[in-house]
């Protein structure tokens, strides 16, 4: 059986190829990337749950403030998970916004981290 053809690093600037993302030199540099998405928990049971939650809450919560009527598609984390399983199923941390809302909140309210000392 063939091998898969080599590709060039991801790493900017970087043509050396490579059977993975990052050759062997950039690899330590990207270590810290951000894992994929069913790493990070949302996997085919995340799904069935979401679509259970959108079904029961069909309108975007930040819009129905604002007066408007908005269909919901994304189920959003009020307080960012941040990997903790307990936070990431807990269903009283969930609100349902449509992708525009998700969006503004995620780039303004949970892009970084806070540390609580």
């Amino acid at each position: 059986m063939p091998r898969k053809p080599m590709k060039p690093c991801r790493h900017p600037g970087c043509p050396k190829l490579t059977g993975g993302m990052y050759c062997e030199e950039h690899a330590g540099l990207h270590a810290s990337d951000r894992a994929s998405a069913s790493v990070r928990g949302y996997d085919g049971r995340w799904e069935k749950a979401r679509k259970r939650f959108l079904k029961a809450h069909p309108l975007c919560v930040k819009c129905m403030e604002q007066g408007r009527l908005v269909k919901a598609s994304v189920v959003d984390h009020i307080v960012p998970h941040r990997g903790d399983a307990k936070l990431f199923w807990n269903e009283s941390n969930w609100q349902a916004l449509c992708k525009s809302c998700h969006d503004h909140k995620t780039m303004t309210e949970d892009r970084y981290q806070e540390f609580h000392y």
